[in-house]
């Protein structure tokens, strides 16, 4: 009998593990008549709404590294959609592929914003989360987006950009930018140039925009992702992971949330 109980309790404690852990979905949206595959994640142990994260890719397209991020933040207690920027869940497995698609967004502006708003409308209407509190993360290409939908006005607490371009063909405006703004960047990333980051401080100052820069010494372009080593070496690309940037960054990330984010 004592065996029994033991045995009972521990199925039910096992059942319990189960179903409080963090779950993901792959999700369809439309832009524009577009199909869009994004991946949404949550925790199921979690009560109530919870804050909406947007999370964007990097140029290589809607993949597994921005699904973990999703999944990441949804263990942090939020509810995260990996977004699509392409369209059809497009990858690309060459970088002449991955500029190009980039590229093709960059270029249109107006098609980007409707393809992220359709998205966070999506993260909106979903039952954990709170849609009157909503940020955005990216990498890389995804950095820079994150930061031309706060240059567009876009109606977001905070935008987190890791190792992301900072041009711009739409400075920011006074009194349009709603988003704080958090910029982390490796010192050493030669994507990223310094009169791009002098001219990127200037543009936030004189929008009257809140935000921080963070410069990680002696860290290249890619530092948030592991396999970036092996992504440099076969394509002759500079990149590199760095595991402490990465921490840094994430912890640094954590505490943005935490000060735009309501308690």
């Amino acid at each position: 009998m004592k065996q029994f109980l033991i045995g009972a309790v521990l199925f039910l404690v096992g059942v319990t593990l189960a179903q409080a852990a963090v779950q993901g979905k792959e999700v369809e949206y439309r832009a524009n008549g577009t199909v869009m595959k994004g991946y949404l994640a949550w925790d199921d142990a979690a009560k109530g709404k919870r804050p909406g994260v947007l999370v964007v890719h990097e140029w290589w397209g809607h993949n597994d590294y921005a699904r973990e991020r999703a999944r990441m933040l949804a263990e942090l207690g939020y509810t995260a959609l990996a977004v699509d920027m392409y369209g059809d869940g497009k990858q690309a497995a060459h970088p002449d592929d991955a500029g190009k698609f980039a590229g093709e967004v960059r270029k249109n502006m107006p098609v980007a914003k409707k393809r992220f708003v359709a998205a966070m409308d999506l993260l909106k209407q979903q039952t954990t989360t709170d849609k009157a509190h909503v940020a955005a993360i990216g990498y890389c290409f995804g950095g820079g987006i994150v930061l031309e939908m706060a240059r567009a006005g876009v109606d977001l607490d905070g935008v987190a950009s890791f190792h992301g371009s900072l041009g711009t063909a739409n400075p920011a405006q006074r009194g349009k930018v709603k988003a704080k703004v958090l910029v982390m960047n490796g010192a050493a990333d030669p994507f990223v140039k310094p009169e791009q980051i002098t001219a990127f401080k200037a543009e936030m100052k004189n929008a009257g925009v809140n935000y921080r820069f963070i410069d990680y010494p002696g860290v290249k372009h890619a530092f948030t992702n592991p396999d970036a080593d092996k992504l440099g070496k076969q394509f002759n690309l500079p990149l590199a992971y760095d595991a402490a940037a990465d921490k840094a960054s994430w912890d640094e990330m954590q505490k943005f949330f935490k000060q735009i984010f309501p308690k």
